[in-house]
């Protein structure tokens, strides 16, 4: 049987359709691999499973001379050198849909906590400050911003974003989008404009961050675009933290560019930035945008698939470089 490496323990539905296949080394511990050890067990393995948070460039293809699959579980794949892979014949698979509902009903999360200032707001309860404060209702405590019939403006408008776009249909939004180029029967579905991306800044209550990261989304949004959104604007990233230069943020917070933000991703990742998590109306989550039980599973199931698929010979359902099948037919032979 073919060696596949999980660099992290994945939910149990996926293992098991893999042990069926293959024989299935998981590295066990929460933590990330430590580099050095990855190196080490990529050197025998026909099949890798990775993680975000791993770098897979030319150093863990080098030590891998029999890999001929890197399976990740995440819908990016900005961790892999893809045009490396494809140049040695290694087939790159991702797990897209499965976890786009999930991430959509997330930005929304996050919109809402945000404008509703639901996190001061369970502090506030919490900590007993309330209680201690002696005021049971007061109509200027804790006012936040309306979502109902405002404008939402969604940057990068794939699956996911075009999944948020439905969830604002039901809030009675008025939708715009910015995106590499228009889609026109997706605008007629969903009632969407389109805009340039700076229009969109202009026009927008609340901007929804959901692109790839890629040389051209690398902090497109910094101090200029901050200083086109409105002041009563919120700012929603479930993209990459490296899709917003963070110090532009930070200043666009502390000096009222912008009414706030809620983030799910960062530039780097684990992450802590003081004066960044000191703002009241900023709403932080440890990227966890896909993290549902059914989402997560399905992601695995996914993994398994794209792997199986490829151990038969097939063309893996969601393969990422699809030219590598010039280079290598699919299989481990």
């Amino acid at each position: 049987m073919p060696k596949v490496f999980i660099t992290r323990a994945i939910p149990e539905n996926g293992i098991e359709l893999l042990r069926e296949h293959f024989q299935v080394e998981v590295w066990d511990s929460e933590h990330e691999i430590p580099r050095e050890v990855l190196l080490q067990k990529v050197r025998e393995v026909d099949a890798l499973v990775t993680m975000l948070s791993e770098r897979i460039d030319k150093e863990i293809f080098d030590a891998a001379p029999k890999l001929r699959i890197v399976a990740n579980y995440a819908v990016g794949y900005d961790n892999i050198d893809v045009e490396e892979a494809t140049r040695r014949g290694i087939y790159v698979t991702n797990t897209p849909d499965v976890l786009t509902d999930a991430t959509a009903d997330f930005a929304w999360t996050l919109l809402l906590a945000t404008a509703r200032r639901l996190i001061e707001a369970d502090r506030f309860t919490r900590s007993g400050e309330w209680k201690r404060e002696g005021i049971a209702w007061h109509p200027l405590m804790l006012l936040g911003y309306d979502v109902y019939g405002k404008t939402i403006g969604i940057v990068g408008f794939g699956r996911i974003g075009q999944a948020v776009a439905k969830r604002a249909r039901g809030f009675g939004m008025r939708i715009l989008y910015y995106s590499r180029g228009r889609k026109p029967e997706v605008e007629k579905e969903l009632g969407a404009e389109f805009r340039p991306l700076d229009e969109l800044l202009r026009e927008s209550d609340f901007v929804v961050l959901a692109v790839p990261l890629t040389k051209e989304t690398y902090r497109m949004i910094g101090e200029r675009e901050l200083k086109l959104m409105r002041k009563t604007a919120i700012l929603v990233n479930i993209a990459r933290g490296k899709v917003v230069d963070t110090e532009a943020l930070v200043k666009a917070l502390k000096e009222g560019w912008i009414a706030g933000a809620g983030l799910d991703v960062y530039e780097e990742e684990p992450y802590y930035n003081e004066e960044l998590f000191s703002f009241d109306n900023v709403v932080l989550a440890p990227h966890i945008g896909s993290a549902t039980y059914g989402a997560r599973e399905g992601m695995a199931e996914l993994v398994a698939r794209n792997l199986i698929a490829f151990k038969n010979g097939e063309v893996p359902p969601t393969l990422v470089n699809k030219e590598v099948v010039k280079v290598r037919k699919p299989g481990f032979e």
